[in-house]
């Protein structure tokens, strides 16, 4: 017996499902988002979350729209960017050289989700969380899914944002190629004795990748994508703080440990489609890429803010046509990320003799060139 119709079923109420959810609800759609874990909004100002994300400006104009965007007093902002390779090069540009107010925005994962959640519980989107999804099928004309207590939810299209190991895209049987970095991102939260002034910093060790991402206040946030993450895991905070901080020429003085230390595996996946019948996939369901430009949830929520505005006006939203549509919009910037940041994290991993010389001199005479400078800030902040 079918319980409920929807005009779409959402599996994943992380940050890209929830925004794909709002936007749909705001367009008059009929939404259902399965969730058996949502967002937390009580004491959020307990701690720091290590899990903090750099968002562009035009996901910040995505969110904004739909008044998801958290309160300042917890963001930081990336006005510059100054880039260091292994072997002396360097490359500094900034939001001016944008023409913008900002490169990203630095916002913690628990109060991007606390902002979604939020507003998700005042609209209309039947929110479900006491159960999780059992099977999926498709036909013709819907997608239908069963739920481990029996209920079965039917809709015009069925949207897979369950992350990088979905379910979703599992139960379609879409293949993925999955290729593994070898290392791990470690991140954890310091404070600084020097300010930051709001630049982020990110270096190229030849063997590692470390990033130090501007917050609010005298805060940043580390990046360390390493093959040797157990190394940062196991050290005490102390002991955490320094390294961290040496490992950057203590260029913003002393630091101190705000948050644990945490890794995950670094991996590049990209499935051989992102649509089927009557299923969509959005963001890492869809699509990883290497954290080095930060861009991960970027991809992810321009995927719910097009796919939105391709739905809005669709008198049938699993249309296959407009899921071929969606698919053709969403590659080219897909793509375009990925084989940019695997391409930079294999040029700086390359023992080939003369190498190291090579991309250092790239950097170094990029950063002499004012419209390759213009180029790159224009591309940090979406445009």
């Amino acid at each position: 017996m079918r319980d409920s119709q929807y005009h779409a079923i959402i599996v994943g109420g992380g940050l890209v499902g929830a925004s794909l959810a709002l936007a749909l609800s705001r367009a008059g759609k009929r939404v259902a988002l399965l969730e058996p874990r949502p967002a937390q909004c009580n004491e959020l100002e307990q701690g720091w979350d290590a899990r903090i994300y750099a968002v562009s400006p035009a996901n910040r104009r995505f969110l904004e729209g739909m008044g998801a965007w958290p309160g300042m007093e917890r963001i930081g902002i990336i006005a510059a960017m100054d880039v260091c390779g292994d072997a002396g090069g360097r490359i500094e540009f900034s939001a001016r050289d944008a023409d913008a107010d900002a490169l990203a925005w630095i916002v913690e994962n628990r109060w991007l989700q606390a902002a979604l959640w939020r507003q998700l519980a005042d609209s209309e989107v039947d929110c479900i969380g006491d159960c999780q999804a059992q099977s999926l099928s498709t036909t013709a004309s819907e997608a239908r899914l069963v739920l481990d207590d029996g209920r079965l939810l039917s809709a015009e299209l069925l949207v897979g944002a369950d992350g990088a190991n979905s379910w979703v895209r599992g139960q379609l049987g879409l293949a993925a190629s999955v290729k593994p970095y070898g290392q791990s991102g470690v991140v954890a939260n310091f404070t600084c004795e020097k300010p930051h002034g709001q630049v982020a910093r990110q270096w190229f060790t030849g063997d590692s990748i470390l990033a130090w991402l501007p917050m609010a206040g005298n805060r940043i946030s580390m990046v360390w994508s390493t093959s040797d993450p157990q190394s940062l895991l196991e050290l005490p905070p102390e002991a955490l703080a320094d390294k961290v901080a040496a490992a950057g020429g203590h260029q913003l003085g002393a630091f101190a440990t705000l948050t644990a230390a945490a890794a995950f595996p670094l991996r590049l996946v990209q499935p051989e489609a992102v649509v089927a019948e009557r299923v969509a996939l959005v963001g890492d369901a869809a699509h990883t890429v290497h954290p080095l430009a930060g861009q991960g949830v970027n991809l992810g929520f321009q995927d719910a803010a097009q796919l939105a505005a391709l739905l809005q006006a669709a008198p049938d939203c699993g249309d296959w046509m407009l899921l071929r549509r969606y698919q053709r919009q969403r590659r080219e910037a897909v793509t375009t990320m990925q084989i940019g940041c695997d391409s930079l994290y294999r040029l700086f991993h390359a023992k080939l003799p003369g190498l190291p010389w090579l991309r250092n001199t790239g950097l170094s005479l990029t950063n002499c060139c004012s419209p390759l400078k213009r180029r790159f800030a224009r591309q940090a902040i979406g445009y």
